[in-house]
């Protein structure tokens, strides 16, 4: 039987991941400061993005989805490892997206995969101290150039 303290610790880290989704679909970026810790790495590079700590990401990401016009990021079946103050995860995202061309049409496509998650209990609750994005599958994927990275950011 879960223990009352695991069964918020549940509840409250689904709250954070419904919080990042939020976050990103509303492109609210400030907001991820109350998801990630001030020291979390976050790694998108295995789906075509950047790494980086949470201020580099969060000056990234309104650049790298400027592309897309709407998207939604559905997250669900999150395998959780508690510890104590610590735990670890593997979320399932489905992420359907809308990529608008240089000639403005639009295409729809669908991305699969798993957020890989370390998190730590705070003073002001569950945060995710590392996040690593594991790809899985695309379906009808457009042709699309490269998002700029970080570095070209800073030129």
């Amino acid at each position: 039987m879960l223990s009352l303290q695991e069964i918020s610790d549940r509840l409250e880290i689904q709250d954070l991941f419904a919080r990042y989704t939020y976050a990103i679909d509303e492109r609210n970026w400030d907001a991820l400061d109350d998801v990630f810790t001030p020291d979390a790495r976050i790694d998108y590079s295995e789906t075509g993005g950047e790494t980086g700590s949470v201020a580099e990401i969060k000056r990234w990401l309104p650049v790298a989805m400027e592309r897309f016009p709407r998207y939604q990021h559905m997250v669900a079946t999150t395998k959780l490892e508690l510890s104590g103050d610590e735990a670890n995860s593997r979320t399932i995202l489905f992420n359907p997206m809308v990529y608008r061309k240089d000639d403005g049409t639009e295409q729809v496509f669908f991305i699969g995969l798993w957020y890989r998650d370390k998190l730590v209990r705070t003073d002001k609750g569950w945060r995710i101290a590392e996040r690593y994005e594991e790809m899985g599958y695309a379906h009808n994927a457009p042709e699309m150039p490269p998002v700029p990275g970080l570095a070209d950011l800073s030129a």
